[in-house]
């Protein structure tokens, strides 16, 4: 359960790790595109995870990333080809982020440093949480980012929120600079929040 539970906040990827934060700020624009980048990370990471963990005993030290990149080479040309086939709008504003899941720093570097190391049910659960904890930064920032940068928050073609017409939103939070500074905020947010965790655990000790 710590391993699951340590990627939403302690050893968030994009929050303390900061890996993964260029497709982060590039796909933070709509929330349905985040939403489906996390959903589409959070796949590719635990089975390739499970995969790596399953096989780890019997690959060569020296071929080891090779290896790794195949293995979520093939779970990223299954999420490309499912969402370009049910999910073509979405799969066009992501465009090129989702192949370059193959090398997003989070998938390769978890194979890298957990699932090479760790058996299946902790790998899996390493992936889960990690994956879990990547997409809820993203929906946050893309919430934040669409609904006060436009003035509308929309999933798949619904509106959700909508201000009104009066609003006139400020252009910079949908420019990498409002992802740059929102991130650090969240990061700050974030940081608070292990304080708190790890002071609990001191007294829990």
């Amino acid at each position: 359960m710590k391993t699951l539970l340590d990627g939403l906040a302690l050893e968030n990827p994009l929050m303390v790790l900061m890996i993964g934060l260029c497709s982060a700020c590039a796909v933070s624009t709509k929330f349905e595109g985040s939403f489906f980048m996390g959903v589409a990370v959070i796949f590719v990471l635990v089975m390739s995870n499970v995969i790596i963990a399953a096989i780890r005993k019997f690959i060569p030290d020296e071929v080891r990333i090779p290896i790794f990149i195949v293995v979520i080479a093939s779970f990223v040309t299954i999420v490309d080809l499912v969402m370009k086939a049910y999910v073509p709008t979405i799969y066009a504003f992501l465009g090129v982020w989702i192949p370059l899941i193959v090398v997003n720093c989070i998938v390769l570097g978890r194979a890298e440093a957990f699932a090479y190391h760790n058996g299946i049910l902790l790998s899996a659960a390493d992936g889960l949480g990690m994956g879990i904890g990547y997409t809820i930064i993203l929906s946050i920032m893309s919430v934040i980012r669409e609904l006060f940068g436009t003035g509308q928050l929309q999933f798949l073609g619904a509106t959700l929120v909508k201000f009104p017409d009066a609003y006139a939103p400020p252009n910079i939070l949908v420019l990498f600079p409002g992802a740059f500074i929102l991130f650090g905020l969240l990061m700050a947010g974030n940081l608070e929040i292990n304080k708190r965790i790890r002071a609990a655990e001191r007294r829990a000790a």
